[in-house]
């Protein structure tokens, strides 16, 4: 067993404020690995040492790898924390980690390329008899893709191999809208990913996006802390986040429980990570969806109704160190919700804000959580992502997590910049949300309705 004393904190806001915190309450140093942008941070701030890796740009810093592993090792740190993001999922960071001796807290980058290929992990899960949405291999050329569509049939969703995020995913209702949705999905999985490999599978519309959080120890521990639903999104990107996932039977959430430990089994996964699924409300039926082979963004909601902190449970398991705790010992209690709180003008779009927050006064109250790495006088840099914070309600029951949710929104106070706090209220008040009426493409028809507004 590799006792971790020191961490080099490999990302930014609010991930890097938490990975730094956890830390701490372990008795472990924290280095926080800064672009030059962000050098004046919270989580620059809070660390007990700061190294730049480099100019603003991401590229340049946060997505170099040379740069990260020459931090660590110049910094004397045993192990490397990617948050999530960024390289989280990039098994060649894990593999020079390795190599100096530093400490990956992360899943082995073979389970990374296990669960990155998102063709292969398909096969990969077909073969452990759990159901997948009926697709296609490769559609290398147009002849493919219409043969694969046509076999599966209309509407059809286009998929990067390499993808997730919403890159390279089309939708396509008619064989007319084919060609054109083809070129656009190989072209932006080429330009994110260096890999234009598409796949056609069926296009589910009225489903539900339901996930599971696993951990693994190094000694073949694999556990699940319950699911979420992260069905509210736009353009694939999740706003709000919930755990558990309620009006779903009990008999399918325990399906959608094993499976994903049955997938995750089968590949000798270790750390943190989270496999997804899409459900169908139409047939009520299950079907894998990919693994997120990191920390998830929505990982608090699921540490509010479990008592579990993931993030010191990652670095106990990075060290060598057994899970804390059995299967048994997970008692799910309450219900949590977590929106993404960015700064963006709804009203134009989600135009992203960058600028300078002259107010920031977080809301206090039972059962409520802020993450975040905002402060008065913080400067919304345009490099990077527009997540402010994270607002995360717990409740006995799943209304009362929406009211505390519409009280912390409510009682916010942020100037300076543009944020989608009013439109975040506006969907809590949603007849259709409060009575779990809700699919991945519900929140886009809110959108619509919200815009009248002004």
């Amino acid at each position: 067993m590799s006792k971790i004393s020191r961490v080099l904190v490999a990302n930014r806001g609010e991930i890097a404020v938490r990975v730094i915190k956890a830390c701490h309450e372990l008795g472990i140093e924290a280095v926080s690995a800064v672009s030059e942008a962000d050098k004046d941070s919270l989580f620059a701030r809070m660390a007990d040492k700061v190294i730049c890796i480099g100019p603003g740009r991401a590229s340049d810093s946060y997505l170099n790898i040379g740069a990260i592993i020459s931090a660590a090792a110049g910094t004397k740190c045993d192990a490397v924390h990617p948050g999530y993001g960024f390289l989280a999922e990039d098994p060649e960071l894990a593999e020079v980690c390795a190599r100096y001796g530093i400490e990956f807290i992360g899943p082995k980058p073979e389970n990374m390329r296990d669960m990155g290929n998102k063709l292969l992990a398909r096969k990969l899960v077909e073969n452990l008899e759990i159901p997948v949405i009926q697709g296609s291999d490769k559609a290398a050329n147009l002849s493919q893709a219409f043969a694969a569509a046509d076999a599966v049939g209309f509407p059809v969703i286009l998929k990067a191999s390499a993808g997730g995020g919403g890159r390279g995913m089309k939708v396509v209702k008619k064989p007319e809208e084919l060609k054109q949705a083809l070129e656009m999905a190989s072209a932006e999985a080429r330009s994110a990913f260096g890999d234009d490999t598409i796949y056609v599978e069926k296009y589910i519309p009225n489903a539900r996006h339901i996930e599971v959080q696993i951990i693994g120890d190094k000694l073949g521990n694999i556990l699940h802390l319950g699911e979420r639903d992260c069905s509210l999104q736009r353009r694939y990107q999740k706003v709000i986040e919930e755990a558990p996932a309620n009006f779903i039977a009990d008999e399918t959430r325990e399906q959608i429980r094993q499976a994903a430990l049955r997938i995750t089994k089968s590949i000798k996964y270790e750390n943190a990570g989270t496999v997804e699924f899409v459900f169908d409300k139409d047939n009520q039926q299950f079907y894998f969806l990919e693994v997120n082979a990191r920390i998830q963004v929505e990982h608090p909601v699921t540490e509010m109704i479990s008592g579990v902190d993931l993030v010191k449970e990652q670095i106990r398991v990075a060290s060598g160190e057994p899970l804390s705790f059995s299967q048994s010992d997970v008692k799910l209690k309450g219900h949590a919700i977590e929106c993404r709180l960015t700064a963006e003008s709804t009203e134009e779009g989600f135009r992203p804000c960058p600028g300078l927050i002259n107010q920031w006064s977080p809301p206090k109250g039972e059962g409520i959580r802020i993450d975040t790495h905002c402060y008065p006088g913080y400067f919304v840099s345009h490099y990077y992502d527009s997540l402010l914070a994270k607002v995360i309600t717990l409740g006995e029951d799943r209304a009362e997590a929406i009211e505390r949710m519409y009280y912390a929104l409510d009682n916010i106070t942020v100037s300076g910049i543009n944020t989608t706090i009013s439109f975040l209220k506006y969907i809590l008040r949603e007849r259709d949300y409060n009575e779990g009426n809700v699919n991945t493409k519900w929140l886009e028809g809110v959108l619509e309705g919200f815009s009248k507004l002004y």
